[in-house]
């Protein structure tokens, strides 16, 4: 599956609502809609300015949509899918996030790092809609559609 518009990402977003993970060893199972918005919310706090880490943060959430009973490709197939609309920059965090490494690219380590605390700290994150505006400044900047300056 391929997004190409911010309202089918948002669709899918949304639809993460009430939808579990697998955890994985030493995890706990968490509402993806949720998790999505915790951590793109320490994200933009970590890093105000930006904003295609956020992005990654709140969609790589949608890989268990995507593909419902494989865990190990969850992160791949989400990549995938918002790649056309967010850029190859986004789709590389949220496809490289679970195997960020010390020494490795600091952009992948925050990333996974609010992914981690977004799963185990439960903190008032707003609301989906909060993210469209950004959505959609990400995926203007990245479409092949748009006017050169």
């Amino acid at each position: 599956m391929e997004l190409r518009s911010v309202e089918e990402l948002m669709d899918l977003l949304y639809a993460c609502r009430g939808a579990r993970d697998a955890p994985g060893p030493g995890t706990t199972r968490v509402d993806l809609h949720q998790h999505a918005l915790r951590t793109a919310a320490l994200l933009r706090r970590a890093r105000p300015a930006d904003k295609e880490l956020q992005v990654a943060g709140l969609v790589q959430a949608i890989g268990p949509l995507l593909r419902p009973g494989d865990a190990t490709a969850h992160a791949a197939c989400a990549a995938d899918a918002v790649r056309p609309l967010l850029g190859a920059r986004v789709s590389r965090l949220v496809r490289d996030h679970r195997r960020a490494r010390d020494g490795a690219d600091e952009d992948l380590l925050r990333l996974r790092q609010a992914d981690e605390e977004g799963r185990d700290t439960e903190f008032d994150a707003g609301v989906l809609e909060d993210w469209r505006t950004v959505l959609e400044l990400v995926a203007a900047r990245n479409s092949p559609l748009r006017a050169v300056d």
